[in-house]
């Protein structure tokens, strides 16, 4: 997209300009190809606010969908949110069941302008154990837009980096014990090899790692693809986490000299 493209779309996306936030700064060839999400906080922001678990996670989806639009608008190419970990489901049964529900209605309800913007909708996760109209509704979005030559969203639900390594792990075992990898192939095994075995296959990494609520912990997500990934941890809670968030998150990784291990 052309600077002067950029800048008037800046203008149009974030009107009006907190004065914090220095618009012409934003260098349009530095944003992030991807950006991955670990959305936190909705719990602590129902708390604070004397209402429901489940009414926050509600409140979250306002979140997501600024984050999608923004980061669309923006120019990023995929973006990840983290929506489900393996280890939620150890979540009251009640909370787990109206999100469930509100991913399945949300899903339903924004799928058809997702796919009107030509974003591509991936998962990544067991979707197995799901509620069948949740894992219908998924899988349903992922194969409509299967096609689409825009932003990739992907979704990770019921997922958990540990138990992908080890699948991936698994599954170059059964293929050496069926002779389908000789001595010679696995010896060669390298990172950018192993990652073909990973369900983010096909996915550049992460760019930039986004955690909102202000907890320095990785939570189980993409454990491989986040080697180098550039990390910025805002105290926000989820459902407040706008898109100038988003945007103070991109100046804060433009503002950083990636060096990839290097000096």
């Amino acid at each position: 997209m052309p600077s002067h493209e950029f800048a008037e779309r800046l203008h149009t996306v974030f009107d009006p300009v907190p004065d914090d936030i220095d618009l012409a700064s934003v260098d349009p060839g530095r944003i992030p190809l991807h950006i991955a999400v670990i959305m936190d906080g909705n719990g602590r922001w129902a708390e604070q606010r004397g209402i429901t678990r489940a009414l926050g996670h509600k409140a979250g989806i306002d979140g997501v969908r600024a984050l999608i639009r923004t980061a669309n608008d923006l120019g990023v190419r995929y973006l990840t949110i983290y929506s489900f970990s393996t280890e939620n489901w150890a979540r009251p049964a009640v909370e787990v069941k109206a999100l469930m529900s509100l991913f399945a209605k949300t899903m339903a309800a924004e799928l058809e302008g997702l796919h009107a913007e030509q974003v591509r909708i991936r998962t990544i996760g067991d979707l197995s154990p799901l509620p069948a109209k949740t894992r219908d509704t998924f899988r349903d979005a992922a194969q409509r837009t299967a096609a689409n030559t825009g932003m990739t969203l992907v979704i990770a639900v019921n997922y958990g980096s540990q138990l992908e390594i080890v699948a991936a792990a698994r599954r170059i075992a059964h293929e050496a014990a069926a002779g389908d990898l000789d001595a010679a192939a696995l010896e060669a095994l390298d990172p950018a090899t192993f990652e073909g075995y990973l369900e983010t296959t096909g996915i550049p990494d992460p760019d930039l790692l986004i955690r909102t609520s202000g907890e320095y912990r990785l939570s189980n997500f993409l454990l491989f693809q986040i080697a180098y990934s550039e990390l910025y941890v805002t105290p926000v809670l989820w459902p407040d986490f706008d898109k100038y968030e988003l945007l103070r998150a991109i100046l804060a990784f433009q503002g950083r000299q990636r060096r990839f291990g290097g000096v």
